[in-house]
């Protein structure tokens, strides 16, 4: 049975056209110009650049500019893939296989989960508690593993909720994962997308041997369009990841890896974040003053980081209904949290331009009132 990819499903479907889409999950991205000035480019260097096949896991310098970021990597434990997306897909074929369980938290971006599941790999849901700032329970995660569990996988912060594990929930992840033999593969594409502090999350790389840790030019970096990921790990595993890789890829664009050269390359790496934090926490200054018009509807657990909120609401309709009826009414997308399996939510992305925000939150609150009035 073939399980569709349901939140992608949902976007793919709606975003293109819409005026006001506070669906995506990264920040406000940036032109090529843009991007060309801050690392201060040669645009020459692009214009030179031969449009050939590129070294198929990723150029050297661009590796380098990866490994620098996981302390006691080299080149050789990274792999350069098509986003994220593929080094899930990488992932799925290489680590898990017909028989296996996976371990995963609930609510997630269904990506990797989904594609094991089509696969004929059980997943065991653990459920993050929403009364508890969506906190993990280490005890329900060890109950969850035994001797069929491969993986162990962690979205760090969260997708949808952006939450960040405290160190008690990363040490019973290590300890179940450890206890069975199982990988850890912790997706941390919105490491550098925190809300409340300036100090990045900490990597699961190098807390365990076997971590394939993945992330991409996406979320902090506001560079979605490159669909440049990569993978960390063991030499073997990577190896194998590559063999895969060759097959549903063969390579990233030589333009997208010549481009996260310069965005990776400091200064302009931290500029890129600090822009990105700038951006989610007056974005999210701007949301949470929006629903405080419907303080008796709404309610938010403050994501740690991302640019995503996981917005509870009290209305006499499902998520799906509100989502649909924002798109027909008023030009306005968010994803509704039935697409997460979780009911009477929605998520929101707020890191963006403060006028663009300020009229969809207007939209969504004229679309809150009409359906108070009907009740």
């Amino acid at each position: 049975m073939f399980h569709p990819f349901d939140v992608e499903q949902f976007l793919s479907e709606l975003e293109h056209g819409v005026k006001y889409n506070y669906s995506e999950s990264g920040v406000h991205p940036m032109t090529l110009k843009e991007l060309v000035e801050l690392a201060g480019l040669d645009p020459d260097v692009l214009w030179n650049t031969m449009l050939d096949y590129p070294q198929v896991n990723g150029t050297t310098l661009l590796r380098e500019k990866i490994s620098a970021m996981y302390p006691g990597s080299t080149p050789d434990n990274i792999l350069v893939t098509v986003g994220a997306t593929e080094a899930n897909t990488l992932i799925a074929n290489t680590l898990l296989e017909r028989g296996d369980s996976m371990v995963a938290f609930r609510p997630i971006y269904e990506q990797l989960t989904g594609d094991v599941r089509n696969r004929g790999v059980e997943v065991r849901y653990v459920d993050m508690d929403p009364d508890n700032g969506w906190a993990i329970d280490p005890a329900a995660v060890m109950a969850a593993v035994d001797e069929t569990t491969k993986v162990v996988h962690v979205i760090n912060p969260n997708n949808p909720t952006g939450r960040v594990l405290s160190a008690r929930e990363r040490e019973g992840i290590i300890a179940a994962a450890a206890k069975v033999g199982a990988w850890i593969v912790a997706d941390e594409v919105y490491i550098g997308t925190e809300r409340d502090t300036d100090e990045a999350t900490p990597s699961f790389w190098g807390s365990y041997d076997k971590v394939m840790v993945l992330n991409s030019t996406s979320k902090a970096y506001g560079l979605p369009g490159l669909r440049l990921g990569w993978l960390v790990g063991p030499q073997d595993a990577i190896t194998a990841c590559w063999r895969r890789h060759e097959y549903a890829s063969v390579a990233t664009s030589v333009m997208s890896m010549k481009l996260a050269e310069a965005a990776l390359a400091e200064p302009a790496r931290t500029v890129l974040v600090e822009r990105a934090r700038r951006l989610i926490r007056t974005g999210f200054e701007t949301l949470t003053e929006a629903l405080a018009i419907h303080h008796n509807v709404f309610s938010v657990a403050p994501p740690h980081a991302s640019a995503m909120s996981f917005v509870r609401f009290n209305l006499p309709i499902d998520s799906e209904t509100l989502a649909m009826r924002l798109v027909r009414e008023q030009d306005v997308l968010v994803i509704p949290g039935s697409r997460f399996h979780v009911e009477n939510h929605f998520r929101f992305s707020s890191a963006l331009p403060e006028a663009h925000l300020k009229e969809g939150l207007r939209r969504l609150n004229e679309v809150v009132e009409d359906v108070l009035r009907s009740a």
